[in-house]
């Protein structure tokens, strides 16, 4: 990760937010989580002293005490005797962090973190999926048939369409009764849902496609088939980012 423009380690102005905010410590947190990951502070360098981030972001030693706290939970800095507050290498940072995830996106002009998203969605999904063809009952069964086949009316209207795309995925995720994996999913996807480079394109033809890919996993958890739900999932959720996609030509964390 390269720094940017601000020159590395500076203290750079005061941002427009110093207006008082209801919780000062989660705005200089949030302004210090853009920071660290654009690498204006880069990893193996000290935070700057409490002095003078209490004078760049114009507030107290307690509230930049709280900040750095935070920024210890997030794993983006080690607080170590005689050293400082020194910031940490990206391989230590929580990306399942609001925060640190939405900066991390949105410096990642490869896309990369957006397809290792991908992948543990597929991950687990299929796994879900799985589960779900041997447990599911004619009740869930009956609810993905209802999903899929509305979908097949909604490939006109994409924001609608995405709805029940997200509630047929949640469907087989409960029909699975793994809250652990469905709480992950749902984490991720809550963060990136509205955000265009993962959203990409939402024309009509996509749609289509996607749903077909919704059917094939219906019919083989409908068939009580679970390799045959997993491998269909698994190649729903890869086909359907793929289409999606707008970074680089050769994805090749997606490979399998």
């Amino acid at each position: 990760m390269t720094p940017s423009r601000e020159t590395a380690g500076a203290i750079p102005a005061p941002p427009a937010w110093v207006r008082r905010p209801a919780s000062l410590a989660k705005a200089v947190t949030a302004e210090l989580v853009e920071r660290i990951v654009r690498g204006v502070h880069p990893p193996g360098t000290p935070l700057p002293p409490e002095p003078a981030l209490c004078e760049a972001f114009s507030v107290s030693r307690t509230v930049v005490r709280e900040a750095v706290k935070i920024l210890q939970e997030k794993g983006l800095v080690q607080v170590r005797q005689g050293a400082g507050t020194m910031i940490t290498p990206p391989a230590m940072w929580d990306m399942l962090d609001e925060l640190v995830l939405a900066a991390t996106i949105a410096e990642d002009e490869s896309l990369t973190i957006l397809d290792d998203l991908v992948v543990t969605r597929r991950v687990l999904e299929s796994d879900m999926a799985n589960v779900a063809a041997r447990l599911a009952g004619p009740d869930t069964v009956e609810r993905l048939r209802e999903l899929v086949d509305r979908m097949d009316g909604l490939v006109d209207d994409p924001v609608t369409y995405a709805e029940s795309d997200r509630a047929f995925h949640d469907t087989i995720m409960q029909a699975s009764g793994n809250r652990i994996a469905r709480g992950v999913v749902r984490s991720l996807e809550s963060q990136v849902i509205n955000t265009a480079r993962y959203m990409g394109r939402t024309e009509r033809t996509l749609c289509v496609a996607s749903n077909l890919g919704h059917r094939r996993v219906y019919e083989r958890i409908a068939a009580h088939d679970p390799e045959g739900a997993a491998e269909a999932m698994f190649d729903h959720i890869t086909e359907a980012w793929l289409v999606r996609r707008s970074g680089p030509a050769d994805p090749v964390r997606l490979r399998r």
